[in-house]
């Protein structure tokens, strides 16, 4: 019975000993295995790698390192690295046991000139040795460049990305039911089945600008980028170069290139707003995007080609500018093939109450009010009033009113209180009005109909046929300039 219980024991020992003999095998194996890899990394680098024990000799080089030296590998391992190049990174490293950055040398025979890097190699708190890694200063070069490359590539595409924007009103945002409306957006609505251009003709602040996101919104070009120039807001000097973008070094300045507003439209919409400012060079120059769906940027020579639809926009009247020779006639006709005249507040009046409300509505979200609407005299003085600055006006006086306004429902208490269009009665007979009166209620229309922006104010001067500084000293008598503001 002992005795087999002996033979149990031994066996037992036996067993542990081939299970640790077998587990120190594949140690072997998994040890080989990861060096294998790691070899195979090494020799698949495209930078040379010299490694030395702590003596100096040298125990490996990768295929690389004979690429760019020249030097077999039998002629490298087994040497001493403070003999054959003491000055070198590798020798510096083990000398010091400091990393070396960044140190440009020449080695090998064929002399290459090399940038490289050098690092000590630590096991256990302890040094052994280093490792060097450089690679051609040529090849390098070229990385940085491709590097330069690739960076300018990303800064362009994230500033297009800044610069594209999508529409963001539908047919559905515009508010009336007056046929004057219907009409209008039911020839909207079928010109955005079509890629043709359309010219939106209306005074200011009647909704254009409203009629070309939603135009755009219900085309085909919908998923793509909607991009907005306000002719008359940029200079003209700078006008060419942020409609086709300018080359690096087209001027002073110009660090770098620069994607212009045709290029950033591609594949969508580009909404030209008050067209009819534009300079006649310029018109040109559009004149050739539109026929040809081509251009330069500003100091370049790469033709570029675009396919954008173009959806423009004015207040003034272009057959009037073109007998003045002040717009080129094929640009009209080329801009005029759906045409579509926004109408004014004042000749769809009954589309008003619909307005008030959806203002209300939007103006309680934006503000943190409660009002609930207008009393009957309040909607009578809105209704007799003609409302040069059209919509925009009216949108104007709401908010302003809300604001100020301490009650639920708006009177006309509030409109006279706080609007300055409604102080003087409209009802008076302005035959008899005193002529400062009827000055002040002149430029009051001509502030509120073309705004209070220095290129409104030189319309509002030309439509009163004064001086733009006769203008200004008389806005010190009216009131004060916020009191314009669209």
């Amino acid at each position: 019975k002992y005795k087999h219980a002996k033979i149990s024991i031994m066996d037992i020992q036996g067993a542990n000993l081939m299970i640790k003999v077998f587990r120190e095998k594949e140690e072997l194996l998994e040890f080989k295995k990861i060096q294998g890899e790691f070899s195979a990394i090494l020799n698949s680098m495209q930078e040379a790698i010299e490694v030395a024990d702590i003596n100096g000799t040298i125990k490996y080089v990768n295929p690389a390192f004979t690429r760019i030296t020249g030097i077999p590998e039998t002629n490298r391992i087994g040497k001493n690295i403070f003999k054959i190049s003491p000055d070198g990174a590798l020798a510096t490293v083990i000398r010091t046991g400091k990393m070396v950055f960044g140190q440009r040398t020449k080695v090998g025979g064929c002399k290459a000139d090399v940038v490289s890097i050098s690092n000590p190699i630590i096991v256990d708190g302890k040094m052994e040795g280093g490792v060097v890694v450089f690679q051609h200063f040529t090849d390098m070069m070229n990385l940085m460049e491709e590097l330069k490359k690739s960076t300018t590539i990303i800064e362009n595409l994230t500033n297009k990305l800044g610069q594209v924007t999508t529409s963001k009103y539908t047919f559905s945002d515009i508010i009336g039911t007056s046929a004057e409306m219907k009409s209008c957006i039911n020839l909207a609505e079928k010109s955005a089945q079509s890629d043709s251009t359309v010219l939106l003709l209306g005074e200011s602040g009647t909704g254009k600008e409203l009629f070309a996101h939603a135009i755009h919104a219900t085309s085909i070009r919908r998923e793509n980028p909607f991009i907005k120039v306000n002719c008359a807001a940029i200079p003209e000097t700078l006008l060419e170069s942020e409609f086709f973008g300018y080359a690096k070094g087209a001027f002073t300045g110009a660090v770098k290139s620069k994607i212009g507003k045709f290029e950033l439209a591609h594949g969508g919409t580009i909404f030209l707003d008050e067209i009819g400012d534009m300079s006649l060079l310029l018109q040109a120059k559009l004149l050739r995007v539109l026929q040809e769906m081509e251009f330069e940027r500003v100091g370049g020579n790469q033709t570029i080609k675009v396919d954008v639809r173009v959806i423009a926009a004015t207040n003034r009247n272009l057959r009037k500018l073109i007998r003045e020779g002040k717009f080129r006639e094929d640009l009209y006709y080329r801009l005029n093939v759906v045409e579509i005249t926004v109408p004014p507040l004042r000749v769809h009046k009954e589309d008003l109450p619909a307005l008030v409300n959806n203002l209300i509505i939007k103006l309680n979200r934006k503000l943190g009010k409660r009002v609930r609407g207008l009393s009957k005299d309040a909607g009578e003085i809105l209704f007799s009033y003609d409302w040069p600055g059209n919509v925009r006006e009216l949108e104007n006086v709401i908010e302003r009113v809300i604001v100020t306004a301490d009650d639920e429902l708006l009177t006309k208490k509030n409109l006279i209180q706080h609007v300055n269009q409604f102080r003087i009665s409209p009802e008076r007979n302005i035959d008899l009005m005193p002529i400062d009166q009827m000055e002040e209620m002149l430029i009051r229309k001509a502030m509120a109909k073309y705004g209070n922006s220095v290129e409104g104010k030189r319309r509002a001067a030309q439509a009163l046929n004064i001086s733009l500084a006769t203008l200004y000293n008389k806005l010190k008598k009216v009131k004060p300039a916020n009191s314009y503001k669209n």
